[in-house]
């Protein structure tokens, strides 16, 4: 047998199936437990799980963010751009934000409401049923036209690469076993699938790490380093792309990360994703009947942390790896013409025969449970936040059907929209665009109801809409104009040239600040939010006691190491 093949062989295929059967019953047993535990269905532990350990939030969590855009966008973006995009994964201090801060806010807001919550009801809550349902508009659209669609067409690309598998039988074939895994898995066979991939795939990504050193460096994972460090420091016109800062002008990766700049943009995007998105608040907020405020926040919050150090991961799983891939390349060990092939090709050029199946079986668990965290995510806002409201005292069972046909809808439309993605070139960089359009918005809105009580509900109403409208006026004037690189000629572009040149980093920075100058604006001409309003943001001395006692040296330790593993990593590639 040759086991240093290239190729899958009979024995990855064999590891491959019995893990996948492994797998799928692994899920069903969880299931059937489940479902005998709460004795029927029930639509709130389908859309979003019931108190589960900390350390399945975290995996959760972590498994909900990796999807194919990690396996295929970020692996080829450190092949071809070096550690540039890092900021926008070494957001592990990010994720204790949410534990640390937004989770006491939403778990009040579940004891006032006296049910689990939406990030739409929040906002409903706080301001205006409209501003809920413009949030639930928004990133039900956003999930359909971006991270479905996308997750499905990376997906595709990356059993193109791994496998030689035709494009189309990847991505439709994701997507349709994906929908059946959610429609009969629910929140808790998406928890069970996280809890199965992620010790699978950081494993195997490590594997891919060292051995993709060890191969640069002729056996030596040291020399393997040092050799990519150099070849990488040769490339952007000699300024190198092991930097996640470029300063200068002259630098080419000026242009598109400029400066400090790039820090805070990543920030506004990982403030909107990680403390206000659905898909992953959603993690944090399923709890046991009967269980006290402290011990919910106490599991949400180690969650968080636990998250949190999975987060420092995926540089080194997918980026670096990226890296190896291209000074490989250039050494002449393997072959690469398209820099998203880069970690397809590293599975298949340095694992053994084998290992090869198993590490699949990882990626396969990652690809669907984060495109079925998506479709879980879609099908909890129409049916908690259209349907229910409409159709109040039906079964559980009716209002968990209605959610599975939530979840068909997505994949038609996301089947629908995927032929207009593969006719864009730079899917990956317009896809970090749509978020930095949506994220000023959500950031403002969400920061501003929970830090100020003096915000009135108009202002989040009519900023949602603002900030949502004036996005999607550059989201056209970026296809038009290629992104502002293209020579536009007339007076109106001429005139215009302020907002759809502008760089798209600086850009997000300037429509959160004008956004959140609107919303103190409009609120000293709309009326007060009410009492009620004000008190949902507002923590009683017995709320406050208990959110103390949730937190001991454990949360506090676990925090300090995180935040100090993210400040190594920026220290290192500064």
């Amino acid at each position: 047998m040759n086991w240093t093949s290239t190729e899958f062989i009979w024995l990855d295929w064999t590891v491959l199936a019995i893990g996948i059967v492994g797998v799928v019953w692994a899920v069903w047993r969880a299931i059937v437990k489940d479902k005998q535990s709460q004795k029927g269905e029930d639509s709130s532990a389908y859309l979003f799980g019931k108190g589960e350990p900390w350390y399945v939030i975290g995996m959760a969590i972590f498994a909900a963010n990796i999807g194919s855009e990690h396996l295929v966008g970020l692996a080829g973006t450190g092949a071809k751009s070096g550690v540039g995009m890092a900021h926008w994964e070494m957001q592990g201090w990010m994720i204790l934000i949410l534990g640390w801060l937004f989770v006491p806010f939403y778990q009040l807001l579940i004891n006032k409401m006296g049910k689990i919550i939406t990030m739409p009801d929040f906002l409903k809550f706080r301001y205006t049923q409209r501003t809920g349902s413009w949030l639930s508009i928004i990133t039900l659209v956003a999930y359909i036209l971006t991270k479905v669609s996308v997750t499905a067409l990376t997906g595709g690309i990356f059993f193109e690469y791994l496998w030689g598998l035709n494009f189309w039988a990847g991505a439709i074939g994701l997507i349709i076993l994906t929908a059946i895994f959610t429609v009969f898995g629910g929140m808790k066979g998406v928890m069970t699938l996280s809890t199965i991939q992620t010790p699978i795939l950081v494993i195997g990504s490590f594997l891919v790490l060292f051995l993709g050193l060890a191969t640069l460096g002729g056996g030596n994972i040291g020399e393997g380093w040092t050799s990519m460090m150099n070849y990488c420091n040769q490339l952007n016109n000699g300024y190198g792309t092991t930097h996640m800062f470029h300063w200068e002008a002259g630098d080419s990766m000026y242009q598109e990360y400029p400066g400090f700049v790039v820090f805070i943009g990543a920030t506004i995007i990982g403030f909107w994703y990680w403390c206000t998105d659905q898909h992953i608040v959603q993690r944090v907020l399923g709890q046991v009947p009967g269980e006290s405020n402290e011990e919910v926040m106490k599991r949400a919050r180690r969650g968080t942390i636990a998250a949190g150090f999975f987060k420092v991961l995926p540089c080194f799983m997918f980026l670096i790896p990226g890296m190896i891939a291209a000074a490989l390349a250039e050494q002449g060990s393997i072959e690469m013409q398209e820099t998203d092939a880069a970690f397809a090709i590293m599975v298949k050029n340095v694992l053994p025969a084998g290992i090869k199946g198993i590490v699949t079986i990882g990626f396969i668990c990652a690809l669907v449970a984060s495109l079925a965290a998506f479709f879980n995510s879609c099908a909890t806002l129409f049916t908690e936040d259209f349907y229910k409201p409409l159709k109040k005292g039906l079964s559980e069972e009716h209002y968990v059907f209605v959610g599975r046909v939530a979840t068909v809808v997505v994949v038609v439309l996301g089947f629908a929209w995927l032929p207009i993605m593969m006719k864009m070139d730079t899917l990956y960089n317009y896809l970090q665009g749509i978020q930095s359009l949506l994220a000023p918005a959500m950031v403002a809105v969400f920061a501003m109801g929970i830090f100020s009580k003096k915000i009135t509900p108009k202002a989040g109403e009519y900023t949602m809409i603002v900030g949502f409208l004036i996005g999607m006026v550059r989201l056209v004037t970026n296809v038009i104009t290629d992104t502002g690189k293209a020579a536009m000629d007339g007076a109106f572009w001429d005139a215009t040239a302020w907002f759809w040149q502008t760089n798209w980093l600086v850009f997000e920075c300037w429509l959160l600040v004008f956004l959140l100058l609107f919303m103190v604006v409009v609120s000293c001409f709309t009326p007060a939010p009410s009492k009620e309003q004000v008190d949902a943001i507002t923590f009683t001395s017995d709320f406050k006691k208990s959110i103390r006692e949730s937190w001991g040296w454990f949360d506090i330790v676990g925090t300090l190491v995180v935040i100090g593993l993210c400040a190594a990593f920026y220290a290192y590639f500064w």
